[in-house]
């Protein structure tokens, strides 16, 4: 198997965005059965515009990264949710995390965490980084306006953080992606 890559997330990410993802929007049923089917809580319904994080969870799956849905760093909630992957990075020492404030250069393949962009508070929104720009990013994002797609958002106080998993990351060395 294809070892799990930074690039490889974001060609993944690139696609999956494209598609594109939806849930009901339009008097069309959701196709979010992929990307919810690794959170056995959840119903389409449930996940219905709450699915930012979800997104990023599925992309890194299927670029090959392997980890739970809800690692034990995790301590609000699964990674469905945009607060347990700050969680989830702040306490793997393998993963890097890096406040927006700091002089961190996003790549392709990072992960964005945002605030107040989708209803107002704190990490209430996320994406993978495809592309820096000069005063932007190019994001791969699940859930703008209940549908997958690409994103260009400024560098701004928007950006809560950056996460970096390490390529060929592997979660306590056993497989534990819920397929």
């Amino acid at each position: 198997m294809e070892k799990a890559t930074r690039k490889k997330l974001a060609r993944v990410a690139r696609e999956k965005a494209l598609t594109p993802l939806h849930g009901y929007i339009n008097g069309q049923a959701s196709n979010l059965e992929p990307i919810i089917q690794f959170f056995p809580t959840w119903s389409l319904k449930e996940a219905d515009g709450l699915w930012c994080a979800a997104f990023v969870y599925y992309c890194c799956v299927e670029a090959g990264f392997d980890f739970p849905y809800r690692p034990k760093e995790c301590v609000t909630c699964h990674l469905a949710g945009c607060v347990a992957w700050e969680e989830f990075a702040i306490g793997d020492r393998r993963i890097e995390y890096h406040k927006a404030t700091e002089a961190f250069v996003p790549e392709a393949g990072d992960i964005v965490l945002y605030d107040r962009v989708f209803n107002g508070q704190e990490h209430d929104h996320m994406g993978i980084v495809l592309q820096k720009r000069q005063d932007t990013i190019l994001a791969a994002e699940g859930n703008v306006q209940n549908v997958s797609g690409l994103i260009e958002r400024p560098l701004d106080g928007h950006i809560r953080a950056y996460i970096r998993i390490p390529d060929g990351y592997c979660y306590e060395g056993g497989h534990h992606a819920n397929r």
